[in-house]
């Protein structure tokens, strides 16, 4: 079999698989250069997992058939489970469709290293073998990896923190998924049907969901934040809920501190909902670029969460509404506005 046939078999068909569910994200959340970073943090942790596989076998303590049966699965679920939870840590997963989407890059890096290395270091295989890996094994890690980080999104969305229990449960079905698929109970032929005739109809339902979340929360949270916003102008915030709340504080906070809570809070909500303007006019099909004054207004949001501290911050956040859904809206302009600086 020529290198090039293994290739297109052993690896094409993930890559297709993963830019069919790109092009269905209508909100476009993944630009193309975080998938592909994203793909790479995958093949890392191929390569992670591949050395701990080494290490454990040379120690001689597991046979290899115990190691590879029950404990490699662990392993590389775990190695893909480090990527996902740091893209949880720089807030670049908020709703089910970009955990689907990200979680599935990871995979797809982690298998696309795994069929190359077998390619270039292992026997040689039959066609019907990497075209079993390519729709069956490959796709398999893909689609566990977008499980885990469906269920972590689902698990942490109302929160700020990324607690490691968050991520307990989906690394757990992730394993038991992996290995469940290398016992063959049917046919490596059964298996790769049943991936390729599941999967796409599991993603399909989670993609039709959060689009119908997504397009609530949109619609909620805008007339919200507009509204938090004009009272901020007109001078009725002092009356509503959040208001009183900063004048109780005056015992805790000095004046100045509090003239800056006010800002921050003025700020924030302005910049969330300019990120909330840019994903409504990509679903109509509109790509936008932010206003000049957008790095401005990041700038001051800086220096003001320094000038408040941790603890003016905390103070707010039921009023910042803070959770993985607010902190990825926000970085959906902070890369707008890190794309424009780099392009001078």
């Amino acid at each position: 079999m020529t290198l090039l046939t293994g290739i297109l078999m052993g690896v094409l068909p993930v890559l297709l698989f993963l830019s069919v569910l790109r092009y269905m994200d209508s909100y476009r959340l993944t630009p193309v250069v975080t998938v592909l970073w994203v793909l790479a943090a995958g093949v890392i942790s191929a390569v992670v997992a591949l050395h701990i596989h080494s290490w454990v076998l040379a120690d001689g303590a597991l046979s290899r058939t115990v190691y590879l049966n029950y404990c490699a699965p662990f392993v590389e679920e775990l190695c893909k489970g480090v990527v996902i939870y740091c893209l949880f840590r720089l807030s670049r997963i908020g709703f089910l469709v970009d955990a689907a989407i990200l979680g599935f890059a990871v995979g797809t890096g982690f298998a696309v290293y795994e069929n190359l290395y077998l390619l270039a270091m292992g026997p040689d295989l039959l066609p019907g073998v990497w075209l079993i890996r390519g729709l069956g094994t490959a796709v398999m890690h893909g689609g566990v990896a977008a499980i885990y980080a469906i269920l972590a999104q689902r698990f942490s969305e109302r929160s700020l923190r990324t607690r490691f229990l968050y991520f307990t449960p989906g690394l757990l079905i992730a394993t038991v998924l992996h290995w469940s698929f290398n016992q063959f109970y049917f046919s490596p032929l059964v298996h790769t049907v049943l991936v390729v005739a599941l999967l796409p109809i599991l993603l399909v339902q989670i993609f039709r969901k959060s689009a119908v979340a997504m397009h609530e929360w949109l619609q909620l949270d805008f007339d919200s934040d507009a509204g938090l916003i004009e009272q901020i102008v007109s001078g009725e915030f002092k009356r509503t809920r959040a208001g009183e709340f900063l004048s109780d504080l005056r015992d805790r906070f000095e004046g100045p501190t509090l003239v800056d809570m006010l800002c921050y809070l003025r700020i924030y909500t302005e910049l969330a909902l300019r990120a909330k303007g840019v994903l409504m006019m990509r679903q109509h099909g509109f790509e936008v670029e932010p206003d000049d004054d957008v790095q401005e207004l990041f700038a001051e949001l800086e220096h003001l969460e320094g000038s408040i501290g941790k603890v003016g911050v905390l103070a707010m956040r039921p009023f910042l509404h803070f959770d993985h859904k607010d902190l990825w809206q926000l970085t959906v302009l902070n890369r707008k506005r890190s794309a424009r600086k780099a392009g001078g």
